[in-house]
């Protein structure tokens, strides 16, 4: 496809409510009889009861594939085997990000249709075509992409607001900054995953998903907490899984996610989930984009009223910060995704406005 062309790409279909998993045999009935089930330890022990005995009621005849450890080409070729000689006929992931990205290059290597089946609302990667591809240290050495997206995404929610609250709060970062993150490719000469120009729903669907977790976000982090699922958890998990992922494939990333690259190199910061960097990364966007007062204002306050960071110490860096900065931003100046704003930023510039995003919390960089 040409960098000039507008595609809109989306899974064929998307299923979210409480107990859905119980049917989750019903809905894979129609990709074939013999589905490989890509789960993790903890999640086998969880559902994989539940999914069994969904599917054998269904009258299918599925295969449990363990998926251990770091997602590696290795690990996807030990897949591979343990599907050996089975004729499958989809591959379902259950579970987080790993186990759908497992799930997902398996299917590739397959040609067979994915189903994604998340367990936690920690980003949007179970709508994604994206295969986040590591080496054994945690990474990143690729995004692979599939030719089509998942052919089906079900999300029960009974399983979300069971989950601890820290994957629904990553999610919300990683679903706050889309249409920031958007709206810059837009400006500039952007292009999304596929290397198309931004399409104009997809700055409607992140504005829309913006909305939705200002309004809600607050009272489904609470509902999580307290394992409830509730009329704003329903909407924050739609926002965080499906808008959030509509949004960045069909309208780009940007300095948002740019910013990730360079956070895995600092201590502190390593150890948080990607949506809490994410949205960190947004409000340093915004600061860097020169946008208004009110919507770096606005962005500043969801944050740190969801619990997510705002300055260089809710990121887990010790003062001093300046080196620190100095080693995210160059980090940052290697992700293709920073070329999608409408400027061209230096590593100097990132320092800059990650200072002033301190400045503005009440913390001074040192």
């Amino acid at each position: 496809m040409r960098g000039t062309d507008r595609v809109f790409v989306s899974p064929a279909r998307y299923v979210q409510g409480p107990g859905v998993l119980d049917h989750l045999g019903g809905h894979l009935v129609r990709f074939g009889e013999s589905p490989v089930l890509v789960v993790d330890p903890p999640v086998q022990e969880l559902i994989g009861e539940r999914i069994l005995r969904s599917c054998q009621e269904a009258g299918l005849r599925p295969r449990l594939v363990i998926a251990k450890g770091e997602i590696t080409y290795a690990a996807v070729e030990d897949a591979l085997l343990e599907c050996a000689g089975f004729d499958v006929s989809s591959v379902v992931g259950l579970g987080g990000g790993k186990v759908l990205d497992t799930a997902k290059a398996l299917a590739g290597r397959l040609s067979v249709p994915v189903i994604t089946v998340p367990t936690i609302a920690s980003n949007d990667s179970p709508t994604s075509s994206a295969i986040a591809m590591y080496d054994e240290q945690h990474r990143l050495i690729a995004v692979d992409m599939l030719p089509a997206n998942p052919a089906l995404v079900l999300v029960d929610t009974q399983l979300i607001a069971g989950a601890p609250t820290r994957f629904l709060r990553s999610g919300i970062g990683d679903a706050v900054a889309k249409v920031f993150e958007a709206e810059g490719c837009a400006r500039g000469t952007g292009v999304t995953p596929l290397g198309t120009r931004p399409l104009g729903i997809a700055l409607a669907i992140g504005r829309a998903c913006f909305d939705t977790l200002q309004a809600d976000a607050v009272q489904a982090l609470d509902d999580c907490e307290a394992g409830r699922v509730s009329d704003a958890l329903e909407r924050v998990v739609e926002a965080s899984i499906l808008m959030s992922g509509l949004a960045f494939e069909n309208g780009g990333l940007s300095l948002a996610h740019s910013l990730t690259r360079g956070l895995m190199r600092v201590e502190g910061a390593q150890m948080l989930l990607h949506g809490y960097h994410v949205g960190w990364g947004a409000l340093v966007q915004v600061v860097a984009e020169g946008r208004s007062e009110s919507e770096v204002g606005a962005l500043a306050d969801f944050l740190g009223s969801v619990g997510l960071p705002v300055s260089s110490a809710d990121l887990g860096l010790r003062a001093p910060w300046h080196d620190q900065h100095v080693l995210i931003a160059e980090g940052t100046m290697t992700a293709p995704h920073l070329a999608n704003l409408p400027m061209r930023l230096t590593a100097d510039d990132v320092v800059a406005a990650i200072a002033e995003v301190d400045r503005r919390a009440g913390v001074r960089t040192l």
